[in-house]
Protein backbone atom coordinates (compact mmCIF):
# COMPACT_ATOMS: atom_id res chain seq x y z
CA UNK A 1 0.00 0.00 0.00
CA UNK A 2 2.84 2.42 0.84
CA UNK A 3 4.30 2.13 -2.66
CA UNK A 4 0.87 2.98 -4.04
CA UNK A 5 0.80 6.14 -1.93
CA UNK A 6 4.08 7.42 -3.38
CA UNK A 7 2.99 6.57 -6.92
CA UNK A 8 -0.34 8.34 -6.42
CA UNK A 9 1.34 11.47 -5.06
CA UNK A 10 3.84 11.34 -7.95
CA UNK A 11 0.93 11.18 -10.40
CA UNK A 12 -0.62 14.28 -8.80
CA UNK A 13 2.64 16.22 -9.00
CA UNK A 14 3.10 15.17 -12.63
CA UNK A 15 -0.47 16.16 -13.49
CA UNK A 16 0.09 19.55 -11.88
CA UNK A 17 3.26 20.08 -13.94
CA UNK A 18 1.85 19.01 -17.30
CA UNK A 19 -1.69 20.35 -17.29
CA UNK A 20 -2.53 23.68 -18.88
CA UNK A 21 -5.93 23.83 -17.21
CA UNK A 22 -6.09 26.34 -14.35
CA UNK A 23 -9.02 24.44 -12.87
CA UNK A 24 -7.07 21.16 -12.91
CA UNK A 25 -4.04 22.87 -11.30
CA UNK A 26 -6.27 24.23 -8.53
CA UNK A 27 -7.84 20.81 -7.96
CA UNK A 28 -4.48 19.02 -7.83
CA UNK A 29 -2.96 21.64 -5.52
CA UNK A 30 -5.98 21.32 -3.20
CA UNK A 31 -5.45 17.55 -3.13
CA UNK A 32 -1.73 17.91 -2.40
CA UNK A 33 -2.50 20.38 0.40
CA UNK A 34 -4.91 17.85 1.90
CA UNK A 35 -2.31 15.07 1.66
CA UNK A 36 0.16 17.38 3.42
CA UNK A 37 -2.08 17.07 6.49
CA UNK A 38 -1.13 13.41 7.03
CA UNK A 39 2.30 12.74 8.64
CA UNK A 40 2.46 9.46 6.68
CA UNK A 41 2.89 11.56 3.53
CA UNK A 42 5.61 13.95 4.74
CA UNK A 43 8.56 11.90 3.53
CA UNK A 44 6.94 11.23 0.12
CA UNK A 45 6.03 14.89 -0.32
CA UNK A 46 9.62 15.91 0.45
CA UNK A 47 10.89 13.32 -2.04
CA UNK A 48 8.60 14.80 -4.67
CA UNK A 49 9.67 18.37 -3.79
CA UNK A 50 6.14 19.41 -2.93
CA UNK A 51 7.33 21.96 -0.32
CA UNK A 52 9.12 23.75 -3.20
CA UNK A 53 6.00 23.53 -5.34
CA UNK A 54 3.94 25.12 -2.54
CA UNK A 55 6.56 27.86 -2.02
CA UNK A 56 6.66 28.56 -5.77
CA UNK A 57 2.88 28.93 -5.90
CA UNK A 58 2.87 31.66 -3.23
CA UNK A 59 3.91 34.22 -5.84
CA UNK A 60 1.24 33.28 -8.41
CA UNK A 61 -1.41 35.78 -9.50
CA UNK A 62 -4.10 33.13 -9.10
CA UNK A 63 -5.44 33.66 -5.56
CA UNK A 64 -6.85 30.12 -5.38
CA UNK A 65 -3.45 28.56 -6.11
CA UNK A 66 -1.90 30.81 -3.45
CA UNK A 67 -4.59 29.82 -0.92
CA UNK A 68 -4.09 26.07 -1.46
CA UNK A 69 -0.29 26.37 -1.48
CA UNK A 70 -0.37 28.36 1.77
CA UNK A 71 -2.69 25.75 3.29
CA UNK A 72 -0.35 22.98 2.16
CA UNK A 73 2.67 24.69 3.74
CA UNK A 74 0.68 25.22 6.92
CA UNK A 75 -0.04 21.49 7.05
CA UNK A 76 3.55 20.50 6.24
CA UNK A 77 5.35 22.67 8.76
CA UNK A 78 4.10 20.74 11.77
CA UNK A 79 6.90 18.30 10.89
CA UNK A 80 10.39 19.31 12.07
CA UNK A 81 12.12 18.29 8.82
CA UNK A 82 9.60 20.25 6.76
CA UNK A 83 9.84 23.24 9.13
CA UNK A 84 13.64 23.24 8.84
CA UNK A 85 13.42 22.89 5.07
CA UNK A 86 10.99 25.83 4.70
CA UNK A 87 13.18 28.02 6.93
CA UNK A 88 16.36 27.08 5.05
CA UNK A 89 14.70 27.52 1.64
CA UNK A 90 14.01 31.21 2.41
CA UNK A 91 10.32 30.35 2.70
CA UNK A 92 9.49 32.89 5.40
CA UNK A 93 9.51 35.95 3.15
CA UNK A 94 6.92 34.66 0.64
CA UNK A 95 4.79 33.49 3.59
CA UNK A 96 4.98 36.97 5.14
CA UNK A 97 4.00 38.43 1.76
CA UNK A 98 0.80 36.35 1.93
CA UNK A 99 -0.27 38.41 4.95
CA UNK A 100 -1.29 41.11 2.47
CA UNK A 101 -3.61 38.76 0.57
CA UNK A 102 -7.23 39.83 0.18
CA UNK A 103 -8.23 36.19 0.80
CA UNK A 104 -8.86 35.61 4.50
CA UNK A 105 -8.11 31.85 4.28
CA UNK A 106 -4.69 32.62 2.80
CA UNK A 107 -3.99 35.13 5.58
CA UNK A 108 -5.16 32.70 8.29
CA UNK A 109 -2.89 29.98 6.92
CA UNK A 110 0.02 32.43 6.64
CA UNK A 111 -0.35 33.55 10.27
CA UNK A 112 -0.67 29.95 11.46
CA UNK A 113 2.35 28.89 9.38
CA UNK A 114 4.45 31.68 10.88
CA UNK A 115 3.42 30.45 14.32
CA UNK A 116 4.44 26.87 13.47
CA UNK A 117 7.75 28.07 12.00
CA UNK A 118 8.66 30.19 15.03
CA UNK A 119 11.44 28.73 17.17
CA UNK A 120 14.01 30.49 19.36
CA UNK A 121 16.35 30.25 16.34
CA UNK A 122 13.87 31.48 13.72
CA UNK A 123 11.94 34.15 15.65
CA UNK A 124 13.97 36.98 14.10
CA UNK A 125 12.78 35.76 10.70
CA UNK A 126 9.15 35.10 11.66
CA UNK A 127 8.43 38.04 13.97
CA UNK A 128 10.15 41.11 12.49
CA UNK A 129 8.66 44.51 13.32
CA UNK A 130 6.48 44.79 10.16
CA UNK A 131 4.89 41.40 10.97
CA UNK A 132 4.22 42.41 14.59
CA UNK A 133 2.71 45.66 13.34
CA UNK A 134 0.56 43.71 10.90
CA UNK A 135 -0.62 41.41 13.72
CA UNK A 136 -1.61 44.46 15.74
CA UNK A 137 -3.81 45.59 12.84
CA UNK A 138 -5.21 42.07 12.39
CA UNK A 139 -6.03 41.95 16.11
CA UNK A 140 -8.47 44.82 15.41
CA UNK A 141 -10.08 43.04 12.44
CA UNK A 142 -13.85 42.64 12.28
CA UNK A 143 -13.19 38.95 11.55
CA UNK A 144 -13.23 37.13 14.90
CA UNK A 145 -11.09 34.31 13.52
CA UNK A 146 -8.40 36.68 12.30
CA UNK A 147 -8.44 38.96 15.35
CA UNK A 148 -8.24 35.97 17.73
CA UNK A 149 -5.41 34.34 15.78
CA UNK A 150 -3.45 37.61 15.59
CA UNK A 151 -3.94 38.14 19.33
CA UNK A 152 -2.55 34.65 20.04
CA UNK A 153 0.40 35.43 17.74
CA UNK A 154 1.13 38.67 19.63
CA UNK A 155 0.77 37.07 23.06
CA UNK A 156 2.57 33.78 22.42
CA UNK A 157 5.16 34.52 19.73
CA UNK A 158 6.19 38.14 20.31
CA UNK A 159 7.91 39.77 23.25
CA UNK A 160 6.16 42.63 25.07
CA UNK A 161 9.00 44.86 23.82
CA UNK A 162 8.32 43.90 20.18
CA UNK A 163 4.60 44.66 20.62
CA UNK A 164 5.36 48.02 22.27
CA UNK A 165 7.82 48.93 19.53
CA UNK A 166 5.25 48.04 16.83
CA UNK A 167 2.57 50.10 18.61
CA UNK A 168 4.87 53.11 18.72
CA UNK A 169 5.83 52.66 15.09
CA UNK A 170 2.22 52.38 13.91
CA UNK A 171 1.41 55.69 15.59
CA UNK A 172 3.82 57.38 13.21
CA UNK A 173 2.94 55.72 9.94
CA UNK A 174 -0.12 55.11 7.79
CA UNK A 175 1.67 52.63 5.54
CA UNK A 176 0.96 48.98 6.12
CA UNK A 177 -0.48 45.70 5.08
CA UNK A 178 -4.22 46.03 4.42
CA UNK A 179 -6.80 43.88 6.16
CA UNK A 180 -8.12 41.01 4.05
CA UNK A 181 -11.61 41.36 2.62
CA UNK A 182 -14.24 38.97 3.97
Amino acid sequence: MELGRLEYLQALVTEFQVTDSTEAKEQVLANLANFAYDPKNYEYLRQLQVPDLFLDMLTEDNETLVEFAMGGLCNLCLDKSNKDYILEASGVEPIINCLSSSNEETVMSAVTTLMYLTTPQSCQQTTPLPVVECMLRFSLSASRRLSNLATVFLEDYCTPLQVEEAKNLSKHTAVGIPLPKD
